[in-house]
């Protein structure tokens, strides 16, 4: 009999970065599809969640951000969700931030501290969202609201 999965909960930071009514998203082949993700990453000890986008969106896209509000914290409990027999362990929570460049943006992406399913970094038009493979998928329609302004904020949940 499997001995039973320890959970480990693992906080990390997103970074939703809009610039003239683009969102920045890191291009990825994960599980073998196409996809995109937003920057982000894990939290540091003793580091604050709004350091942690900025930090990280720096290393992954060579962004100097300005981190304006908390947007969304999401959850994911791995057990509840489509990998729960490899991720049944797995539970993680994501702040999720409203950012803006610091500066003009225009051609100076490049991190040095790329994801490693990451095979690029893409402005899309916010109204594009919806259509994308965006993961996860629960982010897709909140992103683009902010098209019209709506910075609506709140607990997202357990999604995947």
């Amino acid at each position: 009999m499997a001995e039973p999965v320890s959970p480990t909960i693992r906080t990390s930071a997103k970074a939703v970065v809009v610039h003239d009514g683009q969102v920045l998203f890191q291009r990825a082949n994960w599980e073998g599809q196409d996809c995109y993700f937003l920057p982000g990453g894990g939290q540091n000890p003793g580091e604050p969640l709004d350091q942690t986008a900025r930090r990280v969106v720096h290393e992954e896209t060579g962004l100097t951000v300005t981190v304006n509000k908390l947007l969304w914290l999401r959850e994911y409990i791995g057990a509840n969700h489509d990998h729960a027999d490899t991720e049944a362990g797995a539970h993680r929570i994501e702040a999720i931030f409203h950012c803006t460049p610091e500066g003009d943006p225009a051609g100076r992406l490049g991190g040095h501290a790329e994801d490693d399913v990451q095979t690029g970094l893409e402005w899309v038009e916010l109204e594009k969202v919806p259509g994308l493979n965006l993961l996860p998928h629960a982010l897709r329609q909140p992103i683009a609201a902010l098209a019209t302004g709506q910075l609506s904020s709140g607990y997202l949940g357990d999604v995947a």
